[in-house]
């Protein structure tokens, strides 16, 4: 059997899905949707999820619930884990009227991605990688893991509408993940956490 791990860059897939108009499939099974990317013949080890918690908007002050929400789901879920970056403000100008305005740009995904699937290889911890994301800059540890261990396999899988030059000329097979996936891979409406705590799938998610 060959031994997969699934990277999960969660924003590129947020906002994939997002520029798709997907909102009704937010409410995704990480592991439902990785073992339906595995090939007869191939065996999930681990999912690993990249993102960071996101700030309150005055324009969407319940962004953070539903965040929170959804990682409680996700954290559920067997042989996955969560590894968090986080939000750094920026300030915004235009050139035009001189206005400016603080906006927050997420930070250390792309990295914490590349070092754990570096180390990840170097441990033996698979013979595929599958790594969610159309992020270029994760092509420079896709092609260091390729020179670095012969024989391990870096497949990307594109979140819909989004794709990457870089990313396709150094992975070992790449495709874009299709819509029936998402609609098939989601988590029930209605979840309890051993603490008997209920969990909902938001209601703008449906």
């Amino acid at each position: 059997m060959q031994r997969v791990i699934v990277y999960v860059d969660g924003f590129n897939l947020y906002y994939g899905l997002k520029s798709k108009g997907w909102k009704r499939y937010y409410w995704l099974d990480l592991r439902k949707l990785a073992q339906r990317l595995l090939r007869t013949g191939y065996t999930l080890e681990i999912v690993r999820y990249f993102t960071a918690r996101v700030l309150r908007e005055p324009t969407d002050p319940d962004k953070p619930r539903r965040q929170d929400t959804y990682l409680q789901a996700l954290m559920t879920l067997p042989n996955l884990s969560i590894q968090y970056g986080y939000f750094l403000p920026k300030e915004q100008h235009c050139a035009i009227c001189g206005a400016t305005w603080k906006t927050y740009e997420e930070k250390m995904s792309d990295v914490n991605i590349a070092l754990k699937l570096i180390e990840d290889g170097q441990d033996d911890a698979f013979d595929t990688a599958i790594l969610v994301s159309a992020d270029g800059d994760l092509a420079g540890p896709v092609a260091d893991v390729g020179r670095r261990y012969p024989g391990k396999q870096v497949v990307i899988a594109f979140p819909p509408g989004r794709a990457s030059k870089k990313l396709r000329e150094v992975a070992s097979a790449y495709f874009t993940i299709g819509r029936a996936l998402f609609r098939d891979s989601q988590l029930p409406d209605r979840l309890i956490k051993a603490d008997g705590h209920v969990l909902e799938r938001p209601t703008n998610w449906r």
